[in-house]
């Protein structure tokens, strides 16, 4: 399957910069549907929610259509199970605080070493002040891959909640959520699922995955600074919601505490503008989409398939430089979504970051909130790993400018 490129790119004025952004698990560049959504809303439509007048009727409105979108993006049953918020961060400590009145010391919850500290911190602190016990899933550390044989023992009657990630946003493994949640609910579980790294790069069904939650942010998926919670309907409705008084006492609104970014939620539409435009151009390319949106189907499978060869490339481009270790899986591109992370023998991971931007290659270092990942693979203490992210507008030619900038910066000049 081939993508279009060119036209690919021409969406993202950031691109006609002089620089490679590599940085993408950290935010993507934005089309200019977004930003053409966001300035349209702060010029035609700007004002607060549920007003008598114009403004606030077609701001309500324009809220409304995205929350359709996005329940289509993740093939929600209902555009109510959305919960618009600041970042998945924000939106997993809120339901935590809602989860945590349903606990007892009796219960437990399992989280993974595998996941972003924001799928673990909200449980863990939960489960802190409830008195519950917390076990930890282990994963391998020659391919980052979660000890699935150690899942089955450690679920049994008293699983109260299990969080895990869909794809690691420190080493790129896809896990195998759906099989996961399938045992967590077998155990009588509910199941959060950090979607958001997965999120510019797959197919997300919610109703296949039968998930209980799942977050992403629009920010990982060509959008601006916004979060986004699916919940299954009748949690939301069951769940005590923590807001004022005059506040809606029904779902979504119940949980969407103040006003919210609404030219956020406007430029979250145009990502999703993007998004089926980008389905529609390759639509011929797939055949069987199941979404109620099709064109999202179109459009996520056409990435995937893009990016799997971009991810061969830059391992095969990594690999051949010698001292680079790559930590994830290196051959399975389906296992795998396309953000590597490596380090560099004798080399801090800052100092090459630093190097690489002033080259004009933009990578991360560290452990990007990952932290159970960097000390489980010994890293902390050393400065983390780099990290490459690839979206579908990145180009096997910016790979070989890293991997000649990489060479000069491990020769010195």
């Amino acid at each position: 399957m081939s993508l279009d490129l060119s036209p690919c790119r021409a969406h993202f004025p950031a691109l006609a910069r002089d620089a490679i952004y590599f940085d993408n698990p950290g935010g993507t560049q934005v089309p200019q549907l977004t930003i053409d959504r966001m300035v349209d809303y702060l010029i035609e439509t700007n004002a607060n929610h549920e007003g008598a007048f114009p403004t606030s009727q077609a701001s309500d409105r324009m809220i409304d259509e995205s929350r359709q979108a996005l329940a289509d993006f993740l093939n929600a049953d209902l555009p109510q199970e959305i919960v618009f918020g600041p970042n998945m961060t924000s939106l997993a400590f809120k339901l935590s605080r809602s989860l945590a009145g349903e606990l007892t010391a009796q219960d437990e919850i399992i989280v993974t070493r595998l996941d972003h500290d924001a799928n673990i911190a909200p449980w863990t602190i939960i489960a802190a002040e409830r008195g519950c016990k917390v076990h930890w899933l282990d994963f391998d550390v020659e391919d980052c891959t979660l000890r699935l044989d150690q899942y089955e023992g450690l679920l049994n009657e008293r699983t109260k909640f299990v969080a895990v990630g869909y794809a690691s946003n420190a080493v790129g493994t896809i896990n195998p959520v759906r099989h996961m949640v399938k045992l967590a609910h077998e155990a009588g579980a509910m199941c959060f699922v950090d979607a958001v790294q997965y999120a510019p790069h797959g197919l997300i069904d919610v109703q296949d995955l039968d998930c209980d939650f799942l977050a992403v942010s629009a920010y990982k998926f060509f959008g601006p600074h916004i979060g986004v919670l699916y919940s299954k309907q009748d949690h939301l409705e069951r769940l005590q919601a923590y807001k004022v008084r005059p506040a809606s006492s029904e779902p979504p609104g119940k949980f969407e505490t103040g006003t919210q970014n609404h030219e956020g939620i406007a430029g979250a539409l145009g990502a999703l503008e993007y998004l089926t435009a980008l389905g529609e151009a390759h639509k011929g390319e797939v055949d069987g989409p199941t979404h109620r949106n099709p064109r999202f189907a179109h459009a996520m499978r056409a990435i995937k398939s893009y990016e799997s060869q971009l991810t061969r490339t830059l391992i095969e481009t990594l690999s051949a430089i010698p001292g680079v270790r790559i930590w994830g899986i290196t051959h399975d591109f389906d296992r795998r979504v396309p953000t590597v992370s490596f380090t560099l023998e004798g080399r801090y991971p800052r100092d090459i970051a630093a190097a690489l931007g002033k080259r004009g290659i933009y990578v991360w270092d560290g452990n990007y909130y990952a932290l159970a990942v960097t000390e489980r693979l010994g890293l902390e203490e050393h400065g983390g790993m780099l990290r490459v992210g690839l979206v579908h507008y990145n180009t096997t030619a910016e790979i070989a400018k890293l991997g000649n900038a990489l060479e000069d910066i491990k020769a010195g000049s």
